[in-house]
């Protein structure tokens, strides 16, 4: 069945359902605020320094996001909240836990290692790379 591209965008359309992107954003938003919330609470209840607060908060909601997510409750969190749940780092930790979850029958190596930052690899790789580059422009631009 060869469909013509006006075809397919009019079948795509009729099967697809019609979201409320009101309702998506506000979902977004508040789970997303959730989030944040959690983390400022443990940050603020911490005994250390603002320094050493920001790292051990930064590492809780890792490890928070990669438990969620072993657990099976972030991908709930995920179709209910959309971006509000991916934005926050617990969406970093999802998105390196998941594939490692998915492929772990193919064995350690193989499976685990090599498709762990298959989501979070290009991220890492062109944020460092735009940091790098931003920061050479701005170096030769102040000097």
């Amino acid at each position: 069945m060869n469909l013509e591209q006006k075809e397919y965008t009019k079948l795509v359309e009729k099967h697809s359902g019609k979201s409320n992107v009101f309702v998506n954003c506000l979902r977004a938003f508040l789970v997303g605020g959730i989030i944040c919330v959690i983390a400022q609470i443990y940050n603020d209840i911490l005994p250390f320094s603002e320094e050493v607060n920001k790292v051990h908060t930064t590492v809780f909601m890792v490890f928070l996001g990669a438990l969620l997510t072993a657990l099976n409750v972030y991908d709930n969190i995920g179709k209910f909240a959309g971006a509000g749940s991916i934005v926050p780092i617990t969406g970093f930790a999802n998105s390196i836990v998941s594939p490692a979850m998915e492929f772990r029958s193919e064995g350690r190596i193989m499976g685990v290692g090599a498709q762990m930052f298959v989501v979070a690899g290009p991220v890492l790789v062109y944020g460092i790379s735009s940091t790098v580059l931003v920061g050479l422009i701005y170096f030769l631009l102040t000097r």
